[in-house]
């Protein structure tokens, strides 16, 4: 099997790092070093950075130092995953900051004119996003058309040159059992040694 490139984007915005979504990370990484596939960890609660207050410091400002560095480890790989809690039906805003640093104009597309309007500089690369929550998932889906994740596979992933592979939704997650929880881990392991 072909190893890849793999950047993790822990999106927990908890710096203590003993929530369920630090779990899902840690099986992937295991999963992903067992299979001899180079792995990066993008720990977002331990990054300390901005948040972007105006159009002109998204487009014109310099990204600080740890977002430059998250820039090239995400340049660098070839597949993501992208871990989160849902919070208020979408990401923590926390993590939403981290992402419009990150993504800004000139790392993820360029304006080229008014007949091409952007060009894509992020490309050739896969992302698998896992979501946490506390209602069912299939509530999330079904009934709230899962709206927040899909902001995040469209808006920022997919609009910079990203495909989204594959989605995974960790509904009641407050509630289920142990043997469901060790399940989910044995799932994200399996999903790291696949490199997906």
């Amino acid at each position: 099997m072909e190893t890849k490139e793999i950047v993790i984007i822990q999106g927990h915005p908890d710096p203590e790092g003993n929530r369920f979504c630090h779990a899902l990370a840690k099986a992937y990484f295991k999963g992903a070093a067992l299979k001899g596939h180079t792995i990066d960890l993008i720990d977002i609660a331990q990054i300390e950075f901005p948040i972007l207050r105006s159009q002109a410091d998204f487009v014109q400002g310099e990204p600080p130092e740890a977002i430059q560095k998250a820039q090239k480890i995400i340049q660098a790989a070839q597949h993501l995953l992208v871990i989160y809690p849902l919070w208020l039906g979408t990401m923590p805003a926390f993590l939403k900051a981290f992402l419009e640093q990150v993504f800004r104009p000139g790392f993820n597309a360029n304006h080229v004119s008014s007949e091409k309007p952007w060009e894509r500089l992020v490309s050739e690369k896969t992302a698998h996003i896992v979501v946490t929550m506390g209602m069912p998932d299939v509530t999330y889906r079904s009934y709230f058309l899962a709206h927040g994740m899909k902001s995040v596979e469209g808006n920022i992933l997919a609009f910079s040159g990203i495909n989204v592979i594959q989605q995974t939704l960790i509904g009641s997650v407050e509630s289920i059992s142990a043997d469901e929880k060790k399940q989910w881990l044995e799932q994200m392991e399996l999903a790291g040694r696949a490199g997906l």
